[in-house]
């Protein structure tokens, strides 16, 4: 199982690649369950203050779920597909989206259902030129299963999310960046040095900052303007007394950069 996803660190930076090139990288339950693992031990590891998922091989980021599985999962009990299939790729996908540390996706080939909803979930992403995208579900009779009928509205707009749900159609890098799926189209063989330089960018600022953001984004877009602001003044709060505020502080007044713990 631990050779389903690559784990590689780079300094505070892990890199993780999902390994399953010859079956495009589609997700299976077993590469689930590890990506949770994974993530987990970052989780609890002060020296990693980013991460960057990317797949392996140069076809694919993700086909999407591992149809072959899920379809013995359907035949088998349509309860037990739910969970083992649905429910587990949604659990991934919502880790993802409010993890305490930022993660990068670098989209290297086709993104398609699970793997575009990973790009959909993570907090950043930078696509190759070589990139493609699909909403492909509707093709095997189901809607999405791990979100995508949810954030890709959030993220596009309810009229383009629907035309690319219901036609099952492929989109462009520059159509998803245009969308706001992505944040960057770049040559292909520069991705992950633009995905680790946009890690470096990051991690120059206080780590507590970064998760109180996320946090903020994360539990405030689904919520209204009142509730938003309440939930922004209370990551507020959790940051004012740290010793990052201070430091942040005492560096901008005396015009050096700041040192934050674990620097």
């Amino acid at each position: 199982m631990t050779d389903l996803i690559k784990y590689e660190t780079h300094g505070p930076i892990a890199l993780l690649t999902l390994n399953r090139p010859e079956k495009l990288n589609a997700l299976n339950y077993a590469t689930n369950d590890r990506l949770l693992e994974l993530l987990d031990k970052i989780e609890d590891d002060p020296s990693i203050r980013t991460i960057i998922l990317t797949g392996a091989g140069e076809r694919a980021f993700s086909a999407g779920g591992d149809i072959h599985e899920f379809s013995q999962s359907i035949e088998a009990d349509i309860d037990g597909a739910v969970k083992a299939f649905c429910k587990r790729g949604q659990t991934m996908t919502s880790r993802l989206e409010s993890f305490p540390k930022p993660i990068i996706a670098a989209v290297n080939g086709i993104a398609f259902g699970g793997g575009c909803e990973i790009t959909e979930a993570v907090h950043l992403a930078i696509a190759s030129e070589r990139a493609l995208f699909s909403k492909p579900e509707i093709n095997i009779g189901i809607p999405p299963t791990f979100g995508g009928t949810q954030r890709l509205p959030r993220l596009a707009g309810r009229k383009r999310a629907l035309e690319l749900l219901l036609t099952g159609d492929r989109f462009s890098p520059q159509r998803a960046y245009e969308m706001g799926l992505i944040n960057k189209v770049v040559p292909h063989e520069q991705l992950l040095e633009e995905a680790f330089a946009l890690a470096h960018r990051i991690i120059r600022h206080s780590p507590l900052a970064a998760s109180r953001i996320i946090t903020a984004v994360t539990r405030g877009i689904n919520t209204t303007i009142d509730e938003g602001l309440l939930i922004e003044r209370e990551q507020f709060a959790r940051m004012a007394a740290t010793s990052d505020v201070r430091e942040g502080l005492h560096a901008w007044i005396e015009r050096r950069e700041p040192i934050y713990a674990g620097q």
